[in-house]
């Protein structure tokens, strides 16, 4: 009778033991580990902490079924090697901005920033209800990646100066970091631009490689610290007034996941965007705030002349830019015919706003 009884639970042990030894590798093979590559510093505010909320909230929608590792730059591929790291399959996601990637093709710029172009909401409704979104696939696809919009930074600020800036003479000979085509602006004013990733701007600027640069807004550029090298912070950036950010997907990936792990991807983007855009709008102010009263920074304004030699500029090197080849072309022509209309509105809608409020602000 024993002996029955255990040679019976024997058997039930040995179907349990089956039965864990197949499902473990059924579990396993469910489940995608997905590398995402940055042009960030590691965990750096906004920008690389967006990068892993976004990583954390693909994980967590999924329910464990995508995993996404986050690599800031240089980890996995230096920080401007990231776009072919997923087009050519060694990572499968990447989290930055297109205009990197002008080299590949100067259409990328219009799908980040444009100097005396759109602002965040003008971009994002381009993008999302006009053709952007449409053409900005349409450029990727031939790079063998799928892309996301990001998070916008808003408008940006003119840069931090070793010297004050009183004319455009000044920035003959100035060697400035400033990527896109604000940067193109500045080459044609006489500056020599460089374009160095995040992690790189602060040595340079202390070493007197370069004599200033941009970054993105207080929030950011507290983190970085230029103002202890730095100490004349120009507004309103020109170049970039809206700054929407990426994320690409290897387009093979994207094919092998179900519609329900692309859903939670495109979703999980739009709800860090809206995350990340709220960060720097909101931590912005409380950042200028210490850079002017605690670090002594001193804020400076574009003067209209310059401002005026930067509009005239950029008109100059967004239209050789944009008719640089027929897609670009193609690009060039959509986005400046929805510029013209979102600034027949916003003059009325949020600019005529902001100068109310601002005729009645008493700081």
């Amino acid at each position: 009778m024993k002996r029955r009884k255990f040679l019976k639970g024997a058997a039930a042990g040995g179907v349990a033991a089956a039965a864990a030894t197949v499902a473990a590798p059924a579990i396993s093979q469910g489940v995608k580990q997905l590398k995402m590559v940055t042009t960030w510093p590691k965990n750096f505010p906004a920008l690389g902490t967006g990068a892993e909320r976004l990583a954390q909230r693909i994980t967590t929608m999924s329910g464990g079924k995508l995993q996404v590792k986050v690599y800031a730059a240089g980890e996995l591929v230096p920080a401007f090697q990231s776009f072919d790291a997923v087009s050519q399959g060694k990572a499968e996601m990447s989290h930055s901005v297109s205009y990197y990637w002008q080299g590949k093709s100067p259409a990328f710029n219009f799908f980040a920033a444009v100097p005396y172009g759109f602002t965040a909401d003008e971009h994002y409704g381009w993008m999302l209800w006009g053709d952007g979104l449409k053409l900005y696939t349409e450029l990727c696809d031939q790079f063998g990646v799928v892309p996301f919009m990001r998070a916008s930074t808003g408008v940006q600020m003119g840069g931090w100066y070793r010297k004050e800036m009183t004319s455009l003479e000044d920035f003959k000979g100035l060697k400035f970091r400033m990527p896109g085509l604000g940067g193109e602006v500045l080459r044609k004013l006489g500056a020599t631009v460089v374009n160095l990733p995040g992690g790189e701007i602060f040595p340079a600027l202390q070493a007197g490689t370069i004599d200033g640069t941009e970054w993105v807004g207080p929030f950011n550029d507290l983190a970085f610290g230029f103002y202890k090298v730095a100490k004349f912070y120009y507004w309103p950036g020109f170049h970039e007034p809206n700054t929407t950010g990426e994320v690409l997907v290897n387009k093979k990936v994207w094919a092998g996941l179900s519609k329900e792990h692309q859903e939670i991807i495109r979703v999980a983007v739009q709800a860090e965007s809206t995350m990340e855009f709220a960060e720097f709008t909101y931590k912005n102010g409380n950042a200028l705030d210490v850079l002017l009263n605690k670090h002594g920074v001193q804020l400076r304004q574009f003067s209209p002349e310059m401002l005026k030699g930067f509009y005239d500029a950029s008109m100059e090197v967004i239209a050789e830019v944009g008719n640089r080849d027929p897609f670009t072309k193609k690009v060039y022509e959509n986005f400046m015919a929805a510029r013209a209309k979102a600034i027949g509105w916003s003059k009325l809608g949020e600019q005529g706003f902001m100068n109310a409020r601002l005729a009645n602000f008493k700081a």
